[in-house]
């Protein structure tokens, strides 16, 4: 889900508030986060796409500083979107928001000299139950923006394709 928040700006900057519990709730969005998480990177840097399964983490994300191409992808056995991915650009200029729902693989490729980029997570980070995907898996067909080759951790160079990820470590619509 892409949020765009009320900002609001004049001559001294601007005020947005990013999460508000009762507005979201309206939204449809009855969220508890338990973890705040901040990400530095450099262009060219690709983080992700990461999940966990079991204790699936929701992520509501945006830029505090510089601009993102953000992705999630549906990798939900059984979802009638399974494998399918929703990407946007994301930026402290935008102000765009992100929300992504637990069973869905999440990263993202930095487009600006550096990006400063926020969590907010409705489980906590569980190293044993995390995995990656690959982020240029040609069934998911994901049209990364890139200018070359990104650069990525081990562990995501060290990443499956979906259809190579066993059932069972694959969250259930």
């Amino acid at each position: 889900m892409l949020i765009a928040p009320k900002v609001f700006g004049d001559h001294r900057g601007y005020f947005q508030e990013s999460w508000n519990r009762k507005t979201f709730a309206e939204a449809g969005l009855r969220l508890d986060f338990v973890q705040d998480n901040l990400s530095f990177s450099r262009r060219g840097i690709l983080r992700g796409l990461h999940f966990q399964n079991p204790n699936g983490q929701g992520k509501l994300v945006h830029v505090l500083q510089g601009e993102v191409y953000d992705v999630a992808v549906d990798i939900r056995r059984g979802s009638p979107t399974f494998g399918r991915s929703f990407g946007a650009r994301l930026s402290a200029d935008n102000h765009l928001q992100m929300y992504v729902p637990p069973g869905f693989a999440h990263g993202f490729s930095v487009l600006s000299e550096t990006a400063l980029f926020a969590y907010k997570c409705t489980e906590f980070y569980d190293p044993a139950a995390e995995h990656s995907l690959r982020f240029d898996d040609p069934d998911l067909g994901i049209p990364w923006p890139l200018e070359q080759a990104p650069t990525l951790s081990a562990k995501d160079q060290a990443a499956h394709r979906l259809k190579d990820f066993p059932p069972e470590l694959l969250p259930v619509y």
